[in-house]
């Protein structure tokens, strides 16, 4: 039984020392041989967790006083994996950022276009912020002036009403005189 586990550890170290190896070179490739590079160590890591799989399968057949050896084994060899996939998702978002950066552009030159885009839009915004400004100094000076106008016509108003009821006073005046005189001539 021993030996089964130990052809495993064998295969292991094999496995794990490939995948560690390919890790290293994801962040260094680009295009397809990268992709092909990500899809390959995804593959091996899978084996990798297979033969961790069968490594625990063999050490519950090994007798109880040699077990406790078995299990310290294949738990440094489980830390070491996690450890592999905590590397590979790494790398894979290292190269998803460059994938990214591919499709967006992220170059020197597109930052300096984004750049004098970015400021180019700033100045039209402050542009059209002075101009609604002046705009709304327009409209409170217009909305003084035409209250002004209105308490002026108001004004106007009342004098042309008092006016008018003069007049009516004076008319009313006028027309008892106007009888007085009549009745005094008779």
């Amino acid at each position: 039984m021993s030996s089964d586990f130990e052809a495993y550890e064998q295969d292991f170290g094999t496995l794990t020392a490939e995948v560690t190896n390919k890790i290293g070179r994801i962040p260094k490739l680009s295009g397809e041989e990268k992709t092909q590079l990500v899809l390959n160590v995804d593959k091996q890591l899978e084996e990798v967790r297979e033969l961790l799989e069968q490594m625990d399968l063999e050490v519950r057949e090994i007798p109880i006083q040699s077990r406790a050896m078995y299990n310290s084994r294949l738990k440094s060899y489980k830390q070491e994996v996690e450890k592999l996939e905590k590397d590979f998702k790494r790398s894979r978002i290292a190269y998803s950022d460059e994938v990214r950066n591919e499709l967006l552009g992220d170059d020197a030159s597109s930052s300096e276009n984004q750049r004098a885009h970015l400021l180019d839009n700033t100045e039209k915004l402050e542009r059209s912020s002075r101009r609604l400004e002046a705009g709304y100094q327009i409209a409170v000076e217009t909305e003084q002036v035409g209250q002004e106008i209105l308490t002026n016509l108001h004004g106007d108003r009342e004098k042309i009403q008092r006016a008018r009821e003069r007049l009516r006073e004076t008319d009313a005046n006028l027309g008892k005189s106007s009888r007085i005189l009549t009745g005094i001539h008779l």
